[in-house]
């Protein structure tokens, strides 16, 4: 108190600080002082956070796993997948998606065999497959109408490395592209001009299937006509956990409602998963279902499981799980993590695990010499592994892999061996292109191995259907622009802007691999064609299809055009000594 007044004396300054601080506030102030000097001098650095954590357990866990009435993927059963949300919403969605790309996702209630989910996310799924959805042609595989897919008029790439011939503009050699766009290097573009003046057929057969310009080409490659007036079309991305956290649907907290309904539904996909999944790898697991979105006709769609933080968990063995974003790249970009960010995206053990392996995976791979690669691959990489990955590409026909323009691959990086795994999926171009491809050959849409994609036994050119990629040097094809190959690609390597992977190239390129890698493909062959598996779950698939909905008759088109696809597929590689011997 003051003196003589009796009111509380004010508390001085130092009276406010802390006692323990008072009697410490040396190394209190020289902590301030070299924060300051540290500010001032490196206040303009970035900062490259890397995960130290040694633990391995799934931070994101399940906390609500609605059970069903029955299982999510059982083939024998029917199903159904009924979505109601509010047009204002969806209608805002499709703006913003033919506006900008924006794939956001909006609430709906789903009703999945009986069993009632409310405000799950619903987002459109896909890169070129929607392209149709923003004004461009519904193409084979989803490719833009008028669009030279390996490089723009003139030979510049086009966005994400899917360029387009400028509508009427005249690219060096001469061959005009459908749409009116000029088709780069001289190639033949399908439905267009040829580059020697000559017409091409804008219905022309495509090797093992139908006429290219509407129905199914190649077994598998079918051309989506999307519209936002038939919802019950579109490829969904379901996301039970979009709204309520922890929440999954019998475990999964993703569904993918795959391109392709009814006479159209992608059984060629499911055909290629049913003989992954025998095999020993993983392979995604479907089933058909019907489709009804608010009061719309329903659908059957093939609904396949997505690769979620559950998939990657799923792999064997303690892994972390990379997925390839397709509009990445495989490039050793420096020891920024939030460089590969845009490259690719990590599925599981987020926040105990990082991108580094990546890195050091790119960065190796780009560096090493011949001789290094071959001596060390299998420090980096499960060969084993990776050539059955490589081998499968192949005798499936699937030209949309690793090497593909969609980068359709997941890395498995093992905890405990530090090696990597190359997993596959989203198969839906699977059995398309040319039927007699062997191992050493390119596996490109429309035709691979032979020049222009010839076939031995029909002679039909493998030029890619209406709008989508052809083989390297054809009007459209990955290294189109110009007409050339791109010179560094190795065996079965594809080149070109929008295609080509460096650590598939340069392993079919080294004779060090051909062991492995022909072991892979004669073991898989049997398995797959020499055994009857192929055409015995053809078989099946046609029930299933039927079971859910498909006319019997376009059942029988759909699956009558991959069971001559698979047929020629194996009467060719039984021809093939590399194969067989």
């Amino acid at each position: 108190m003051r003196p003589g007044d009796g009111t509380p004396r004010r508390r001085r300054l130092r009276d406010r600080v802390p006692v323990r601080l008072r009697h410490h506030w040396k190394p209190a102030g020289a902590l301030c002082a070299g924060l300051a000097v540290m500010l001032y001098a490196f206040g303009d650095a970035r900062i490259s956070p890397y995960v130290t954590s040694a633990s391995r357990v799934e931070a994101d866990t399940i906390t609500e796993n609605v059970r069903g009435t029955v299982g999510l993927y059982d083939t024998s059963v029917s199903h159904s997948v009924q979505l109601e949300y509010n047009q204002t919403d969806f209608d805002k969605m499709m703006k913003e998606f033919k506006e900008d790309g924006t794939k956001d996702s909006i609430p709906a209630d789903l009703t999945i065999d009986g069993v009632y989910l409310q405000d799950v996310g619903i987002r459109l799924k896909g890169n070129s497959t929607l392209r149709s959805l923003q004004g461009g042609g519904g193409m084979p595989g989803g490719g833009r109408g008028g669009a030279a897919a390996g490089g723009q008029a003139g030979g510049q790439p086009g966005p994400q490395g899917a360029g387009e011939a400028s509508q009427g503009a005249q690219p060096p050699g001469g061959g005009q592209a459908s749409g009116g766009g000029q088709a780069p290097g001289g190639g033949q573009a399908p439905g267009g001009q040829a580059a020697g003046g000559g017409q091409a057929d804008a219905g022309a057969q495509a090797p093992g299937g139908q006429a290219a310009g509407g129905g199914r080409a190649g077994g598998g490659m079918t051309q989506y006509d999307l519209s936002a007036d038939k919802p019950e079309e579109l490829p969904w991305l379901i996301k039970i956990d979009e709204y309520v956290e922890g929440r999954a649907y019998q475990g999964e907290r993703e569904i993918s409602l795959r391109p392709g309904s009814n006479a159209q539904v992608p059984v060629n996909e499911a055909l290629a998963l049913s003989l992954i999944d025998g095999t020993g790898e993983p392979a995604e697991r479907y089933s058909f279902s019907t489709l009804k979105v608010n009061n719309r006709p329903a659908a059957v769609r093939l609904m396949v499981e997505n690769p979620d933080t559950e998939y990657a968990e799923a792999v064997e063995g303690e892994s972390v799980v990379y997925k390839a974003r397709a509009g990445g790249t495989f490039a050793y970009q420096g020891d920024d993590p939030s460089k590969y960010e845009t490259s690719f995206r990590q599925l599981n053990k987020v926040g105990s695990q990082d991108l580094e392996p990546v890195m050091k995976l790119t960065k190796w791979v780009e560096n090493s010499s011949d001789k290094e690669f071959a001596a060390n691959l299998d420090t980096y990489v499960d060969v084993d592994s990776f050539a059955h990955y490589v081998a499968t590409q192949n005798l499936l026909m699937n030209f949309d892999d690793m090497a593909g323009p969609g980068k359709n691959y997941l890395l498995g990086y093992d905890l405990n061996t530090k090696r990597f795994s190359v997993l596959g999926w989203d198969y839906n171009l699977t059995f398309s292109g040319d039927a007699t491809a062997g191992p050493d050959d390119e596996m490109s849409m429309g035709g691979g191995g032979r020049p222009g994609g010839q076939t031995e036994e029909t002679g039909q050119t493998g030029e890619a259907p209406q709008g989508m990629p052809g083989p390297p040097g054809m009007a459209g094809g990955p290294g189109a622009a110009g007409g050339d190959e791109d010179p560094t690609a190795g065996r079965g390597g594809q080149g070109g802007g929008m295609s080509g992977h460096a650590l598939k190239e340069r392993f079919l390129g080294l004779d060090a691999f051909d062991a492995v890698y022909k072991k892979a493909y004669q073991d898989l062959y049997e398995k797959f064609f020499a055994s009857g598996k192929a055409t015995k779950t053809l078989k099946d698939l046609a029930a299933q299809a039927e079971r859910a909905g498909v006319p019997a008759k376009d059942v029988e088109t759909v699956v009558g055009t991959l069971r001559t696809t698979v047929t020629s597929r194996t009467t060719a590689l039984a021809k093939n000594k590399e194969v067989t011997d």
